[in-house]
């Protein structure tokens, strides 16, 4: 019997709880060990995992402190972030440790950074995956299942309510994910329109055609997919992030973008002032919410997360649309870590015969993922059938008939 893996993963707060828990599930995983520079809490969670896990304290900062923690470890999920300023340095501990990498990397920064890390990760024989969390993630790899059905793809639109990615806990400091959220909607971010990457003001609106919805409205923010889909597809001419969220908050996020660009205000007092407004721990609109809206009528309400493709299908302009059923039942920590490990389930780098630093859409299979995501969503799914709902311009039905069919299904 061949011996399982060691596992090390980075970070015991809200994401990285649910990446390692779910790690620890799985059958290959024989060693976990917790890292965190709050030794308490990586000892609390290793506890509350089991025999499995251990903790280690781990200072992400410090180079000789990730080389002990990577020490005969295969593979090192990592949740640390912001990733802007701390991705690139502990994927290059991964690489001198010669140990594979995942993790929720969700800055455009710190991908094109990370990326330009490929040669060195393929000389050293890792495999790295960055930004496999909800989006990106998620995104991916359902803008991967509609782009399968296009027999050549032009745009691509990743989406998602950010009203439904605030944190789920807070400390005495703004967390790492509302810290990237502003700093996401400041200054400028790289898109990819016009068939090259261009710098520009976030929160740009755009008008775009969902198959079953009609023409929507969502808003420009910095995200890897913009960076990561033209670099597998040369001959995309347009792929931008899109989020959406209520005109209130929008109208406060527009006044605080003001305030941080003219420097009156930092990264850090934004972000602690959106947590403030929006409440964190508050409930926010699930998969499942946006079901039983769409199924009493409410059809012009975006989904929660969800990726719209534009190409040619057999000569004529077609598009399609996916977006999932269902999700984790522990928010945005869950709806982020638990892909993270499940992204390690079913790539399993040790097998795979690609070597270097790749997108979620470059290497990993998206119906083997959501397979394997959709017995650990609430409400369950069997499968990928069950969890992707996807709508197709050619059909020519709603979203809510769409939906019928799968439940007659």
């Amino acid at each position: 019997m061949s011996r399982g893996m060691k596992v090390v993963a980075l970070g015991a707060g809200g994401m990285g709880r649910y990446s390692a828990k779910t790690a620890a599930t799985f059958d290959f995983v024989d060693e976990l060990v917790i890292g965190d520079l709050d030794e308490d809490a990586a000892q609390k969670l290793a506890a509350s995992i089991g025999p499995k896990a251990r903790a280690l304290r781990v200072d992400v900062t410090d180079s000789a402190s990730l080389a002990q923690a990577f020490q005969g470890a295969q593979a090192v999920l990592n949740t640390v972030g912001p990733f802007f300023r701390l991705g690139p340095p502990v994927l290059r501990a991964a690489i001198a440790a010669r140990c594979h990498y995942l993790d929720i990397n969700d800055d455009w920064e710190s991908t094109e950074a990370m990326m330009a890390l490929c040669a060195e990760a393929r000389a050293a024989g890792i495999t790295a995956v960055i930004g496999m969390g909800a989006s990106p993630g998620i995104s991916n790899l359902l803008a991967q299942m509609a782009i399968g059905e296009l027999d050549e793809v032009q745009e691509v639109y990743a989406g998602f309510d950010l009203d439904a990615a605030m944190p789920e806990t807070r400390g005495d400091k703004p967390c790492a994910a509302s810290i990237h959220g502003v700093h996401q909607l400041t200054g400028t971010i790289r898109v990819f329109d016009g068939g090259r990457l261009v710098d520009e003001p976030p929160l740009r609106p755009v008008r775009f055609d969902y198959p079953g919805l009609g023409l929507c409205t969502a808003f420009t923010m910095g995200h890897p997919e913009a960076i990561t889909f033209p670099a597998s597809y040369p001959k995309l001419a347009r792929c931008l992030v899109l989020m959406t969220m209520s005109r209130t908050n929008l109208a406060a996020m527009r006044v605080l973008a003001r305030l941080v660009d003219a420097r009156l205000l930092s990264v850090e007092r934004a972000a602690a002032l959106v947590e403030w407004a929006e409440g964190v721990g508050k409930p926010v609109k699930t998969p499942d919410d946006y079901l039983r809206e769409l199924l009493a009528g409410k059809e012009r309400t975006l989904p929660p997360l969800f990726a719209v493709v534009r190409g040619r299908k057999r000569g004529k302009g077609e598009s399609v649309a996916a977006a999932i059923l269902s999700a984790p039942a522990v928010g945005m920590g869950g709806a982020t870590g638990v892909p993270l490990a499940v992204g390690l389930a079913a790539l399993r780098p040790e097998r795979s015969a690609l070597r270097g630093v790749f997108a979620p859409e470059a290497i990993i299979e998206p119906r083997a993922f959501f397979d394997r995501l959709a017995p650990l969503c609430s409400p369950t799914k069997q499968n990928q059938d069950q969890l992707v709902l996807v709508s197709r311009s050619w059909e020519g039905s709603s979203l809510r008939a769409r939906l019928n069919q799968l439940s007659a299904a």
